[in-house]
């Protein structure tokens, strides 16, 4: 995809230009007047490389997102022109486009029962209980809209960066992302309270729609049109398939599509037995073990490529087979990829060997461990991490010994 970064050079110039003038706070009118004609041809590419140029220069994913907003609502009636092949039923990215107009539905929804709630404020000093349980209810059904970002950033994202050369400006979309989340829990704490601070309340409200809906415009005018032209379509029906593994969104699960025949699966050792130095096993049953096992484990190679995950039954963390072969700083919110680095390169160069997190996830008590893989002579040959749903674990005392009847 070199020409994102090679072609209409003048035109991304003066788009560069007008979004650096944003930036820096200089008078809008102005620059729309002066950059008129390149606002005006603006096409999704265009917005990938403007964006991928200002990361270049220097700009902050925090200064994009700032001014991403303004840029975007300048363009929209541009972009909104823009003549690309939409997509049909039964494909990924209508779906994903389905759980968009749901979402929007949902939030009409959520206007109502936020009207309701400041009348209540107004007239009564404080709403009812019943009103704000309703909203409670309402803002609580977000958290499941959650995974639709998860199916962009783990089955979308990897297919966009194996052939955009710089996929960088994904990196703020997976930001403005987890702004949304952190937004919905923000939410939810401030309804927890026996009665709401409504400035602040309708100040995260505000906050939210202006993120959420900026975030549809942002897929449905420049992703997801810029991916039907940078994905072959046999890889989206593939890509559509890894969705179900993580789940839908405020529509119903559509029917699964067929898996791959056996002839087109490349063949394994499935009637082989695999060595293991303390035992042999087919394939097979190597594979049942590792998903028995009550825990989420992930590989990654000495290069940092994710090359395997389990599938338990409850997993606790979501995860598709779109990420094989993924960098594992690309699995990650740029907000947390030097973290990750950093436990990393501790492991590379024989700092440590182990580490432990823990967070409340959900209702749960998770446990996040890392260990580094190494051959006896010590050379660095990857991670591996393990989550373990250790709730039960910490309530055990004194001791069992016999089977439970």
């Amino acid at each position: 995809m070199s020409e994102l970064l090679h072609g209409n050079g003048d035109k991304v110039e003066s788009l560069l230009k007008f979004s650096m003038g944003i930036v820096k706070g200089e008078n809008g009118r102005e620059l729309m007047d002066k950059y008129g004609y390149a606002i005006e041809n603006v096409t999704p590419r265009d917005i990938v490389e403007m964006e991928t140029r200002q990361l270049a220069l220097g700009v902050s994913i925090d200064a994009i997102k700032e001014t991403i907003g303004k840029v975007i609502n300048v363009f929209y009636k541009y972009l909104k022109e823009y003549p690309w092949k939409r997509p049909e039923p039964e494909t990924f990215l209508y779906e994903l486009m389905a759980e968009n107009r749901a979402l929007e539905a949902h939030l009409a929804e959520t206007r109502e029962a936020v009207k309701q709630l400041n009348k209540e404020a107004e007239e009564l000093a404080s709403p009812s209980s019943e009103t704000v349980v309703k909203l409670r209810n309402v803002i609580d059904r977000l958290f499941e809209f959650e995974v639709h970002y998860d199916k962009k950033e783990n089955v979308l994202f990897p297919a966009l960066e194996k052939r955009w050369e710089f996929p960088r400006p994904l990196q703020v979309m997976w930001s403005i992302d987890s702004d949304i989340r952190k937004s919905v829990r923000t939410l939810r704490e401030l309804l927890a309270l026996e009665t709401p601070v409504m400035p602040e309340l309708n100040r995260e409200l505000g906050k939210y729609y202006f993120l959420a809906h900026g975030m549809v415009f942002k897929e449905e005018l420049v992703v997801y049109p810029l991916a039907t032209e940078t994905v072959p379509a046999k890889e989206f029906d593939e890509l559509r398939r890894a969705s179900f593994d993580l789940g839908f969104a405020f529509i119903e699960t559509p029917e699964c599509p067929a898996e791959k025949t056996h002839a087109d699966v490349p063949a394994g050792p499935d009637s082989g037995m695999l060595n293991l130095e303390t035992g042999t096993l087919t394939q097979k049953q190597l594979i049942r073990m590792l998903n028995t096992l009550p825990v989420d484990m992930t590989l990654i190679d000495e290069t940092d490529t994710v090359v395997y995950f389990s599938n338990p039954k409850d997993r606790l963390f979501s995860r598709s087979r779109a990420v094989i072969g993924r960098t594992v700083q690309n699995c990650h919110p740029p907000e947390s990829v030097h973290m990750v680095n950093k436990l990393l390169e501790a492991f590379r160069n024989g700092g440590k060997n182990k580490e432990s997190f823990w967070i409340t996830h959900g209702s749960r008590f998770v446990l996040i461990q890392y260990f580094a893989m190494r051959d006896p002579d010590g050379t660095y040959r990857g991670c591996l991490e393990v989550s373990q749903d250790a709730t039960d674990i910490r309530t055990l005392t004194g001791e069992k010994r016999l089977i439970s009847e």
